[in-house]
């Protein structure tokens, strides 16, 4: 399985980012094809006197990377890639990679 990561730095309004991000952005998400599943997540720094790295990250599953290389050049995959600049102020980083999955129970 690979993994789309989806690292939205902090946005110049965080208001309108979430508004845009779960009104508009995420609808465009879903509607990829080969999207296997998703999920969000609001970073959070390990220490409460440190802002997080990240506002937040988005992972994004697809069976193989041809299947991630499809979605991507498909209309829906360019119209949710062309939405970014409509709410991420504070800039995003892609990082694609392969899935692999531990069993603590297994390993010992």
């Amino acid at each position: 399985m690979i993994q789309l990561t989806v690292l939205y730095d902090h946005p110049q309004n965080p208001e309108a980012f979430d508004r845009h991000y779960q009104g508009t952005h995420v609808s465009l998400a879903k509607k990829i094809p080969a999207l296997k599943g998703y999920t969000s997540a609001r970073s959070t720094a390990l220490s409460p006197q440190e802002q997080p790295r990240y506002y937040l990250i988005a992972n994004l599953y697809f069976e193989n990377m041809e299947a991630l290389q499809f979605a991507l050049q498909s209309p829906e995959g360019r119209a949710a890639a062309s939405d970014l600049s409509n709410f991420a102020t504070g800039g995003a980083v892609l990082v694609v990679g392969e899935v692999e999955v531990y069993d603590p129970v297994a390993m010992s």
